[in-house]
């Protein structure tokens, strides 16, 4: 049997491990968090990502997610801008980040093997495998090349590092790379206890935008970015989104909670995702701003398509071959629908709204032909 070091357990570092060890490997999953688990909100699970699951046997996706709405845009005062309805695109399914997570560890299997608590400090490889250097933390932040009492070293044939956009070992690997740059904005994110006959959507407005979604429990799922420092300290978004068309106001009132993270992605292509028997999957090869929703989907997909070259035999540099094309499409994708969301001066935010309203009509007008076309005579 071969053995696979996976560094994070975070959605992509799981369903890394589900995939291994159903290629018959042997897997040890390093955590640095103390508990198995993720934080979060909502999260939407895109069709691409949810056949690598089903692949791999995670069952209970259907049951714990809610089909997302396809309610389209508006602007801050409630007037559409672009309508989805009838556009005929594929839409993701919605779930709770947590659910999902616990819905991918619940396939591992025996020859999976977790230790919480536990970062890595080293990496060195040779012809025959790689050796990880880890530990437990003692008192401060432990750096790469760091030793910390107690350190520990696992060794295996292969290691995949999943440990997000601020990786340790991508800082092993590569340590000239430029690393996350700040995109300019600020997301927030929270669960309403609300009930809404409003199916959801997006609104854009200047600097900020707002959107929100049900959950299968009837939990509205909302989150909103806005432009401002990185690092600067916490807001009123009940006033600052004041004045917008109802339920934001609504939602911001009846939610507990309220997470904040400063957006930074990875805009610099990494080349490759691949060094030696090192494997970059997920935030710490191709991290993206949540504009598509597509990141923790795309490290599914990588997991999947290890899982391919690995089941195949092939070198491992199809994996880059096949994964990095893809998801530096996405990065720049993704960055610029955040350019174009951000927009702050009035007269821009208008000829946006014009261009993408003229855009949704006639996406509507070809969607309507396609399905005249398809109807039975």
């Amino acid at each position: 049997m071969t053995t696979a070091i996976v560094v994070g357990a975070g959605i992509g570092g799981v369903t890394a491990a589900v995939a291994l060890e159903q290629c018959g490997w042997q897997v040890t999953v390093l955590e640095r968090s103390a508990e198995l688990g993720e934080v979060g909100a909502g999260i939407s699970v895109w069709p691409g990502a949810a056949a690598v699951l089903s692949e791999l046997g995670v069952k209970g996706i259907a049951d714990a997610a809610r089909p997302g709405g396809s309610a389209g845009m508006r602007r801050w005062d409630g007037r559409w801008i672009v309508d989805a309805a009838g556009l005929g695109i594929e839409m993701p399914v919605m779930i709770h980040r947590a659910e999902l997570h616990r819905l991918i560890t619940d396939r591992l299997g025996p020859a999976v093997t977790i230790h919480t608590g536990t970062t890595v400090t080293g990496l060195t490889q040779d012809a025959n495998g790689v050796t990880v250097t880890a530990g437990r933390q003692v008192s401060g932040e432990p750096r790469p090349g760091d030793q910390q009492p107690g350190d520990q070293e696992f060794r295996a044939e292969l290691v995949i590092a999943a440990d997000g956009i601020r990786s340790g070992i991508r800082g092993l690997l590569y340590p000239e790379y430029q690393g996350p740059r700040y995109s300019g904005y600020t997301a927030y994110r929270g669960i309403a206890e609300l009930e809404l006959a409003d199916e959801g959507g997006e609104t854009w407005g200047r600097g900020q935008r707002f959107g929100f979604a049900k959950l299968i429990d009837g939990r509205i799922y909302w989150y909103a970015t806005a432009n401002r420092e990185a690092g600067g300290p916490d807001d009123d978004l009940r006033e600052r989104f004041a004045g917008w068309h109802d339920p934001i106001p609504a939602l911001l009132a009846a939610t507990p909670a309220v997470l904040r993270n400063d957006i930074h992605d990875l805009r610099t292509p990494l080349v490759p995702f691949v060094q030696g028997r090192v494997i970059l999957l997920g935030d710490a090869a191709h991290a993206m701003t949540p504009n598509m929703g597509r990141g923790a989907c795309s490290a599914i997909e990588d997991a999947g398509a290890l899982a391919r070259v690995l089941k195949e035999n092939k070198d491992l540099l199809a994996y880059d071959a096949e994964r990095r094309p893809a998801t530096t499409k996405l990065v720049r994708r993704s960055h610029s629908i955040g350019v174009l969301g951000q927009l702050d001066n009035k007269l821009a935010c208008k000829l946006r709204d014009a261009v993408l309203g003229l855009g949704g009509k006639a996406a509507g007008l070809l969607a309507k032909r396609r399905r005249v076309e398809q109807s039975p005579v």
